[in-house]
């Protein structure tokens, strides 16, 4: 079977492509059809992410194993599309580049026979065209305000003089040429 995706990027703009790739390629391959799709170089990092229906960001896989223990982290290469997502698990969030953040929306619309003749993954339709720049996240807790006030009221003189004033750290267990 063939999923097609829309994938729309998080920008004031509409921008999406919709992509067509077999229900059995991985999320790698997914990943280098949006890249492709959105004229990316491919040299940046990315993850997709999965999410509930109303796009809350849950558990992330990487493109490549970052965790403690080599091969004990599952990547993009490691799941099958049919593995994440369904008729009832349409939504992933994709992110490439995390310094610049590009945010992509990415849904299963349909789910079909493949095309004869037809060579998969392939871009099926694309509007709009990638701005210049990812538009910028703001990134900040709720009641950020709250949080810190908390713990202002909290430190007084005698906490901050502990340390001492002549920043040494010799009764902490630190040597001078550590490592």
């Amino acid at each position: 079977m063939i999923y097609k995706f829309r994938a729309i990027l998080d920008a004031e703009d509409d921008v999406f492509r919709d992509i067509a790739i077999h229900q059995e390629d991985t999320l790698e391959d997914l990943h280098n059809a949006i890249v492709n799709a959105f004229g990316f170089d491919g040299m940046e990092v990315a993850s997709f992410y999965t999410c509930d229906d109303t796009w809350n960001q849950e558990d992330e896989i990487p493109m490549f194993d970052s965790g403690d223990v080599l091969g004990e982290q599952k990547t993009m290469a490691d799941y099958t599309l049919n593995d994440v997502l369904n008729l009832e698990q349409t939504k992933i969030i994709y992110v490439y580049d995390f310094i610049n953040m590009w945010t992509f929306l990415v849904e299963l619309a349909a789910v079909e026979e493949p095309v004869i003749g037809e060579t998969y993954p392939a871009l099926l339709f694309s509007h709009g065209e990638l701005p210049a720049e990812a538009i910028e996240k703001q990134f900040e807790a709720e009641n950020q305000d709250d949080y810190y006030s908390e713990f202002e009221d909290d430190i007084d003189e005698d906490d901050l003089d502990a340390f001492g004033s002549d920043d040494s750290f010799e009764d902490y267990g630190f040597e001078e040429n550590w490592n």
